[in-house]
């Protein structure tokens, strides 16, 4: 059974990859713009501030690639970097309304297929696939922490 969810789990990610790809293409955006959005939407959402060097430590990006791809996202209306109101020498990332929007009115649709998907089962089963899928999140953000190396065979480590 565990090789069979870890199977699952594989296959949902290239799925869910696959649809974002979609919306990324529609709007002229890269796989790793996408990707940038979700860490700057999530700190957000989670009211913890995210900087530039925390955002291309998670995307396994250098600084020079992770200004480039602020650039582009500030150009493109998503993100806003903002002095840090407690510490002006430091800069946080902020999704824009723009971004927000868009993303809102492609992934709704995800949205209401998956509640149709998961409308059947009991809180208490929905409490142990949030734990599962907690734990699968751990093992693999660990897993890729792990497998990030630079070109000189060096690991990075935060």
């Amino acid at each position: 059974m565990t090789d069979e969810l870890i199977d699952l789990l594989r296959r949902f990610n290239v799925e869910a990859d696959r649809f974002v790809d979609v919306f990324a293409r529609a709007h002229g955006l890269h796989r790793t713009d996408m990707n940038a959005i979700a860490h700057i939407w999530r700190a957000a959402e989670d009211r913890e501030p995210l900087t530039p060097g925390e955002l291309a430590r998670r995307l396994s990006l250098s600084p020079a690639a992770t200004t480039a791809l602020l650039v582009r996202l500030e150009r493109a209306g998503h993100v806003e970097r903002r002095p840090d109101p407690t510490d002006r020498r430091r800069i946080n990332l902020d999704i824009q309304p723009k971004a927000r929007a868009l993303a809102a009115e492609f992934f709704a649709p995800l949205g209401v297929h998956m509640r149709r998907a998961l409308e059947q089962f009991t809180p208490g089963e929905m409490g142990i696939a949030a734990s599962i899928l907690r734990e699968a999140l751990a093992a693999t953000t660990q897993a890729a922490d792990e497998a990030n190396v630079t070109s000189e065979g060096v690991a990075i480590r935060p």
